[in-house]
Parts: C-alpha cells; sequence; structure tokens
C-alpha cells in the first residue's frame, strides 16, 4: 500500500483527489491537513465521502506527513516549496498541483506569481507532470509539479504536430489556444465574478493581457519542439461547473498538404491510455469526459485554409489536476498506470 497524506483538501482539487483515492486499490489515506478545519471529520463537509473516507482534519503543525511515502499538495501557490525540503529529507514524495514546481525559470516565476521562490535547488530536480511527455522522468522522480489544466489540454492538443519526429507540419511562430474552462477553475474561495448571477447566462474572455498559463504552455510547447515556439492564449470562462473545452489552430507548412493528420495523432496517442483520438469530423464535447480522466482529442483540417483546428476537451479537476496526479502517483510507485482512474464519465 501506499501511505498517502494531503496538504489543504478542503478546495476542489482537494475533494477530488479525495474521491479518487478512496476508490484506489494501492492508496492508504493517513492525513489530511486543513489548519480552518482541524478535527472535523472530513466526511462532515463532504458527504458524498461518508462511508469511504473516515478520517478528520488536522492541524498542518503536527500531522504526521513524514510518515507518508507520497504527499500532495492541493493548496495554493507558494505552500508546497515552502515545505519540500523536509519532505524529501524524510524521503517522502512531493507531488504539487500548485505551481511551485512548475516553471524552470525562477525569475519567470516570481514575474508570474509575485512571490520569491523559496527553493531553487529543488525546482531543478523537479519533474514537470504532464505523464504523456515525461513519463520516464517521472518514475525517477522525487519531486513533481503538475501540469495546469489548461497546459494539459494545450500541450496534448500540439504535442504530435511539434514534436521533431513528425517533420516541420506547422508554423511554431502563429500557434493560437482559444481556451473555455468551467467555474470551478477558479477555485472554491468566495468571490464575486463567480457567482451563479454573475457567472449564469454569460460567457467572458479573461486574462487577455497576460495568464500564468501562458508562460507554462510556451515552456512545454518548446521542450516538446526542441526551439521556441510563439504562442497566443485566451482564456474564457463559461457558465458550466467543471470541464474545459480548447480549440487550437495551427498553419501548417506548405509541404504538409497531403499529410493524414488523424492518422498521425491515432499512432501517436494509441498507447496513451487517457487520450481518445475521435474519429474523424468528430467534435468532442465535455460532458464526454465530465469526472473522468480521459482527453478527446478531435483534428480537423479547415476548408479553404492552411490552418489545422485541434479540439480537445478535459476535466479541469481530474485530468487537468487530481487524477493526472493520481495518475503520476501511479507511475512513481511502479503501479498499473489506470488503477484507480477508470471512471467512465457522467451523463447528463
Amino acid at each position: 500500500m501506499i501511505k498517502v497524506g494531503i496538504v489543504g483538501g478542503t478546495g476542489y482539487t482537494g475533494v477530488e483527489l479525495l474521491r479518487l483515492l478512496a476508490q484506489h486499490p494501492a492508496a492508504d489515506l493517513r492525513v489530511i491537513t486543513s489548519r480552518k478545519e482541524t478535527g472535523v471529520p472530513v466526511a462532515d463537509m463532504y458527504a458524498s465521502l461518508r462511508g469511504r473516507v473516515d478520517i478528520a482534519f488536522s492541524d498542518p503543525a503536527d500531522a504526521p506527513l513524514a510518515d507518508c511515502d507520497v504527499v500532495f499538495f492541493a493548496t495554493p501557490h507558494g505552500v508546497a516549496m515552502s515545505q519540500a525540503r523536509d519532505l524529501l529529507a524524510a524521503g517522502v514524495r512531493v507531488i504539487d498541483l500548485a505551481a511551485d514546481f512548475r516553471l524552470r525559470d525562477t525569475a519567470e516565476f516570481e514575474r508570474w506569481y509575485k512571490m520569491p521562490h523559496a527553493c531553487p535547488d529543488i525546482l531543478e530536480q523537479s519533474v514537470y507532470g504532464l505523464p504523456e511527455m515525461n513519463r520516464e522522468a517521472i518514475r525517477r522522480a522525487k519531486v513533481v509539479g503538475m501540469a495546469g489544466c489548461y497546459p494539459t489540454s494545450v500541450q496534448l492538443g500540439f504535442l504530435p504536430l511539434l514534436e521533431p519526429v513528425a517533420g516541420d507540419l506547422v508554423d511554431p511562430e502563429s500557434l493560437i489556444a482559444d481556451c473555455k474552462s468551467g467555474v470551478s477553475g477558479a477555485g472554491r474561495g468566495a468571490s464575486v465574478a463567480n457567482l451563479l448571477a454573475e457567472a449564469g447566462d454569460s460567457f467572458k474572455a479573461y486574462g487577455v493581457a497576460g495568464h500564468r498559463h501562458w508562460p507554462e504552455i510556451r515552456q512545454g510547447l518548446s521542450a516538446i519542439a526542441g526551439r521556441p515556439v510563439r504562442l497566443s492564449f485566451v482564456p474564457h470562462l463559461v457558465p458550466m461547473i467543471r470541464g474545459i473545452h480548447s480549440t487550437l489552430y495551427a498553419r501548417l507548412r506548405p509541404g504538409a498538404a497531403d499529410v493524414d493528420f488523424q492518422a498521425l495523432y491515432e499512432r501517436r496517442y494509441a498507447d496513451e491510455p487517457f487520450v481518445d483520438v475521435m474519429p474523424a469530423g468528430s467534435t468532442p464535447e465535455t460532458r464526454s469526459v465530465r469526472a473522468s480522466n480521459m482527453v478527446r482529442i478531435a483534428v480537423h483540417r479547415l476548408p479553404d485554409s492552411d490552418l489545422l483546428a485541434v479540439l480537445v476537451v478535459e476535466d479541469n479537476l481530474v485530468k487537468g489536476a487530481s487524477g493526472q496526479a493520481v495518475q503520476v502517483m501511479n507511475i512513481l510507485f511502479d503501479r498499473p498506470e489506470t488503477e484507480g482512474l477508470m471512471q467512465i464519465p457522467v451523463l447528463p
């Protein structure tokens, strides 16, 4: 069994971790922390977990995290890097769902997250948590900085086009990501902008002048391509609870006119258990992945255009966060990668 701890279990990613780990045959959930809810049984806060999770929230100051094999941080940015050193010294592996170990450049991190990086030496040895891109490096990792929700969808959508093995198929200087997310992506904290009366019956762009996921996506795509890329990224808020739909555009090189892009994507993801390349002509819906760890992708050649459109859907709380973190845990501890993650999407 894998002895598991969770720091910060009262947000949406925390309760999603609890839901998934409660069903995981190899996970032994030992501790979950919350300063505000110390002593409160988890099932009293989340009735959906009654009969499945029987521990109470612990104070982070005295929680026995060092006794765990792995600790997930479902916390605001800055928390994991303040505790990682002590956990690593105790032989605990760290999986951070925030941004502390995503960006390789500390100056870039400080620019976008408005705080100094507390442990650049640990950042250097951390691994970016996108299994389809970094599976072998994850196996050896002590610290994993999980990919963000938007970055997961955008990178998986562009990956087959940018890998050097595919050839020079698209212009890496003109990539476009037009992305939409449900309100849960903003977290569980109270905010006027996320009230039903504010977010319902409305649809808006945000972060147009600059979003903190942009440097993460650009970093990942550049690593995939083996050269710098330029990306225009505009996120939108849509009136649904969970889900991401990313519409990606890439300009084809003249020599790529006869490439079978459907076959390219099918070959690249043939052995990936959580990436489903839809049949040609498909338009995947966010509800087709709701509450699952699956990403569904469709590829379209736009008529009378040199643009390729890639449609990507995922559940932002599962493959975009907690489910992918459990997938990483499985890799770290040499478990079947799909273990505990084969839930069928919920409809309607």
